[in-house]
Parts: C-alpha cells; sequence; structure tokens
C-alpha cells in the first residue's frame, strides 16, 4: 500500500458539504485539503457502474489536472426494498428539480409508498489517486432505516431520512462529530488514514 507523503491533496469534488467534512476528518493529520473549486478542476463524466469505480475516475482526474494527489468519493443511498436504489445515481435521482434533496428524499418515499422494509445502507467508496496513474482505494458502509417526514437541519443529501442502526436520530439530527465517527464516509476515510496517512 502506497503512503501519502504529501502534506496537501485535491478533493475530487464541488459539493461543499462533502468538503467541509472531509477538511474536519483528515486535519488531524496536518493534511489540507482544497477543493475541485479552489483549483478550477473539470468535472469527468461519471459513468462507471459501481461507487469504486466513479470515485477512481474522478480522483485519477483531478491528480493529473491538478499535478498533486487528489482524493475523491463516490457515496449514495442504497434502499434494499428497491433493489439498491438510487445507489450510484443517488445525486442524480434529484433531476430534473436539482432543488436541493427535498425533491429526491420525497420521491423515494412516495415509491416506498406503504412498504413496510425501511432498511437502507449507506455506502462510500474513497479513492486516493497520484498524478503517475497509482491509486488505493477504501469502501465503508453504514446501515439503519429511513424515516417519514425527514427530520434535522445537519448534514445534506439523505441525511434527513436515514436513522443509523442503534441511534433514534436521523444523521441530519446528529452533531457533526457523532456523525462523522459512524458514517460511511468516516468509515471509508478511517481505512485510508489508518493504511495511507
Amino acid at each position: 500500500m502506497r503512503k501519502l507523503i504529501e502534506k496537501q491533496i485535491v478533493l475530487a469534488t464541488h459539493n461543499i458539504g462533502k468538503v467541509k467534512e472531509m477538511q474536519t476528518i483528515l486535519a488531524p493529520f496536518g493534511v489540507t485539503v482544497l477543493s475541485a473549486d479552489d483549483l478550477k478542476l473539470s468535472e469527468p463524466e461519471e459513468n462507471g457502474k459501481t461507487f469504486i469505480e466513479n470515485a477512481r475516475i474522478k480522483a485519477v482526474s483531478a491528480a493529473k489536472e491538478a499535478n498533486m494527489p487528489a482524493l475523491a468519493d463516490d457515496s449514495g443511498l442504497c434502499v434494499h426494498a428497491l433493489d439498491n436504489r438510487p445507489g450510484i445515481y443517488s445525486a442524480r435521482y434529484n433531476e430534473p428539480k436539482k432543488n436541493g434533496f427535498m425533491y429526491a428524499m420525497e420521491r423515494l418515499n412516495a415509491e416506498l409508498g406503504d412498504t413496510k422494509d425501511r432498511s437502507a445502507h449507506f455506502s462510500c467508496a474513497v479513492v486516493i489517486a497520484w498524478p503517475d496513474g497509482d491509486t488505493e482505494e477504501f469502501e465503508g458502509r453504514v446501515d439503519g432505516r429511513l424515516c417519514w417526514p425527514a427530520k434535522g437541519k445537519n448534514g445534506f443529501g439523505y441525511d434527513p431520512m436515514f436513522v443509523p442502526d442503534g441511534f433514534d436520530l436521523s444523521f441530519a439530527e446528529l452533531p457533526a462529530e457523532e456523525k462523522n465517527k459512524i458514517s460511511h464516509r468516516a468509515r471509508a476515510l478511517k481505512k485510508f488514514t489508518d493504511t495511507c496517512l
């Protein structure tokens, strides 16, 4: 496994929520995180079939364009009663509205209807890429259930409708430091930090 010796990386995302979360998690390791917006990076087409493939596409593209190590994640909500949809299409599930995730959450809830099975999991793939094309890949998962109506003001995306196992609060109701200990992204990043830092 390749170690990250550089102290500055670019996070291959234009999602400010992810940038803040990653900066918080990686700060104790002395790693400075720049965003794709900071460096005006382009957005490659995410045409992979899995979270790992999409994360790899973004990380490799950003590392080459920025000429520095790039960290990318691809994550999504997998609803068991819906054959794990929206999965890799979680962000695009909001189209054509693109008005925050309220539309996507309402759409999911409507699709579930009276279904008793509200189990779901968040999955996250994290890939670190270097300009020479080398990559390391990690995955994390957190299981839980969907609640309705959505509740909470913290977090982003589907957080207001996801209650992790062992909790009565949604991700959007948990303090950031609590969510960052148990989230799918935190678990994938822990594997990354344990291995590469």
